[in-house]
């Protein structure tokens, strides 16, 4: 009998409840602040932005949290997700290693961001909530959201930043067919965007500047509520159901990773895979592993940030969070891997990185896409660029594994498609990608604004 490609679990069998890593950390994250009196936020300085639900997520120190029976209903519609192994790339890399990757392009939006969207949409149209605002990078949030707001008879606007609102016509076509409004940001619609427009015309665009769009209209009207598709702790929590999945289908499989890999920008995919199996060593349910967070060279938040406050949008609208930051003023140059263009990372994904409990490094675009089309060739499945990055310190791995003669078990989150992203491909293929990665000087340049907190 042939050995098995994929390992699949039922329906019945999508976990019930998200896990919470804040349960478990050794050491508490440190307070949001507001950026007036610097003192700690409570729950009416996020209530213009949030239902009271997810704010009381975003604070929770519960181990488990319910996913709601509507949400079950629809993550039906993808989960679970299969985790497959990756036989015909450790063939062609002839390597001892086993490498697996949990996939999560099968969704209806074609990412992970759905595990949240459709959350985040249900406890809006619960609140009473008529529409959502948002930003998003290469589309993928955006897609999510807007399908997700029109399950839930919710109005989405997305504020898309424009170097891929030009990029990506097609994920943008995809947001509107599901009924959203989509803007390039900066726009002309928000105060927030005209100052950005009016300082450089030509300003391709960041998350931060479209987050600061997107609070910016949610702020001003009570009908609107703001989301997020990463960072936030809610958000994280609410991708946990892939690292539940994945801890049951590698009993299937009968292994377990000593290498975790996933990519990261704001850290929703990474922290999706890798919080439940850091819980689960946390409190003795299982061995420990590597983990390793991967992040563009063009926008190295992890590697060349510094932990500290920040802002988490460009105007300054948002609370300041302890994160590793290249400083909100920071606008990443336009490479083909929009979902990671972000200044920050998580403040959940910060701070265990902090406790030593994951390692962070940072790849160069053209390593990325080789690995990406190495993998396609082997696998059948172009990847996104965003975890094309996962892909390469995979394939590094798997190769250090082939040099030492060792045979480790290595996981990574593939995390979506890149049916969408084809331009990207035909850019490298062509030979018109070029390495790039941020100056020290420029890096210096945006933490030297960082906001002045002072010690608690």
């Amino acid at each position: 009998m042939a050995e098995p490609t994929k390992y699949m679990l039922a329906e019945k069998d999508i976990p019930t409840a998200w896990y919470n890593i804040q349960a478990d950390l050794p050491e508490a994250l440190p307070p949001v602040l507001h950026p007036g009196t610097q003192k700690p936020i409570g729950p009416d300085d996020l209530a213009p932005l949030f239902p009271l639900a997810l704010i009381e997520q975003e604070v929770s120190t519960r181990r488990e949290i319910d996913i709601p029976g509507e949400v079950l209903d629809i993550y039906r519609l993808w989960r679970p997700s299969p985790l497959y192994r990756a036989r015909r790339l450790e063939k062609a890399l002839d390597t001892p290693a086993r490498i697996y990757y949990n996939y999560e392009g099968q969704s209806p939006s074609g990412s992970h961001k759905s595990n949240t969207s459709v959350a985040q949409a249900y406890y809006n149209q619960r609140a009473g909530v008529k529409r959502i605002s948002t930003e998003t990078g290469a589309g993928q949030w955006g897609s999510a959201l807007a399908m997700a707001c029109q399950f839930f008879g919710l109005d989405c606007k997305v504020f898309m930043v424009k170097v891929s609102y030009e990029q990506k016509p097609y994920r943008r076509a995809m947001m509107e067919t599901f009924g959203a409004q989509v803007t390039a940001s900066p726009s002309r619609e928000t105060a927030s965007g005209r100052a950005i427009l009016d300082q450089d015309p030509d300003c391709s665009g960041s998350l931060g500047i479209a987050i600061s769009e997107a609070v910016e209209v949610a702020a001003q009207d009570p009908h609107t509520k703001y989301a997020l598709g990463s960072v936030l702790n809610h958000v994280l929590l609410h991708q946990t159901v892939v690292g539940l999945e994945t801890i049951e289908k590698l009993k299937l499989a009968d292994d377990w990773p000593d290498i975790i890999i996933g990519c990261a920008g704001g850290g929703s995919n990474f922290a999706g895979i890798a919080f439940p199996f850091i819980g689960a060593k946390w409190r003795r349910q299982s061995p420990g592993a590597r983990i390793i967070a991967v992040e563009p060279a063009a926008c190295p938040s992890l590697t060349k940030g510094k932990l500290t406050y920040d802002f988490g949008d460009t105007a300054h609208l948002t609370p300041l969070v302890k994160m590793h930051t290249l400083g909100s003023t920071f606008v990443p140059p336009g490479f083909h891997a929009g979902g990671l263009r972000y200044h920050g990372m998580a403040p959940l994904v910060s701070h265990v990185l902090k406790l030593g409990e994951i390692e962070a490094t940072a790849v160069p675009q053209l390593e990325v896409f080789a690995s990406a089309v190495r993998f396609a060739r082997a696998e059948g499945i172009i990847p996104a660029p965003e975890p094309a990055h996962a892909i390469a310190i995979a394939i590094r791995e798997a190769l250090t594994c082939k040099r030492e003669g060792t045979r480790r078990t290595i996981l990574f989150n593939l995390c979506g498609h890149g049916h969408f992203d084809m331009q990207a491909y035909t850019d490298y293929l062509a030979n018109k990608l070029r390495d790039y990665a941020y100056p020290e000087h420029e890096i210096a340049m945006a933490l030297a604004g960082l906001p002045a907190v002072a010690p608690a």
